[in-house]
C-alpha cells in the first residue's frame, strides 16, 4: 500500500512538472511570434500592430542615453518613420526567454540583425487578459571589447556634457 501511494505521489509530481514544461514552452513560443512579429511591423511600417502590442504604460530605452520613453512619446518619436513607410528592420538572430513562477510575467534578451549590424534588445512582457503585451524594451549596440577605447574616444566628448546636464537636473 505504501508503494502505491508514492508510486501515486510521484506520478503526481512528474504530471505537474510535465504540464509547467508544456505550458512553458507553449508560452515561449508565443512571446517569439509576438516578438517576430512586433519587429516584422517596424519593418513593414505597421504603426498600429507594433503600438499594439505595447502596454499603456510602455518604456522603450533607445541606443542614445537620452531615449528613455514612455509609450506616447515612442509613439511621437516613431510616427514619422513609420508615415515614410520605413521604420527599422530587425531580424532575430538568437533569442531567450524567462518566466516567473506565475507565468504571468515573462523578460528575454536578444540579439538581432539590424542596420546598425548586432544589437541587443532585452524587455519585460506581462500576461494581461490572456494576451502578452511588452512593457519594456531596452535596444543597445553591442561594442566589440578589442574596439572599447575608439568607441570611447568618440563618445567622450558628448557624453561628459550630457553626464553633467543630468548631474545638474538633480
Amino acid at each position: 500500500m505504501k508503494n502505491l501511494f508514492a508510486l501515486l505521489f510521484l506520478t503526481i509530481i512528474c504530471t505537474a512538472f510535465i504540464a509547467k514544461d508544456e505550458s512553458e514552452n507553449s508560452e515561449t513560443s508565443k512571446i517569439h511570434s509576438l516578438l517576430d512579429n512586433w519587429h516584422k511591423a517596424a519593418a513593414e511600417a505597421n504603426f498600429n500592430k507594433y503600438f499594439g502590442v505595447m502596454t499603456n504604460n510602455a518604456i522603450f530605452i533607445g541606443t542614445d542615453a537620452t531615449e528613455n520613453w514612455d509609450k506616447t512619446a515612442f509613439m511621437a518619436y516613431a510616427k514619422p518613420y513609420f508615415d515614410k513607410g520605413k521604420a527599422w528592420n530587425f531580424k532575430r538572430i538568437e533569442r531567450h526567454v524567462y518566466f516567473d513562477n506565475s507565468m504571468r510575467i515573462a523578460w528575454f534578451d536578444e540579439l538581432l540583425e539590424t542596420q546598425m549590424k548586432i544589437c541587443r534588445g532585452s524587455g519585460v512582457l506581462l500576461k494581461q487578459n490572456g494576451e502578452w503585451k511588452i512593457t519594456q524594451y531596452v535596444l543597445s549596440m553591442t561594442i566589440p571589447n578589442d574596439n572599447t577605447d575608439e568607441v570611447i574616444k568618440i563618445k567622450t566628448p558628448i557624453e561628459d556634457s550630457l553626464i553633467h546636464q543630468i548631474k545638474t537636473l538633480k
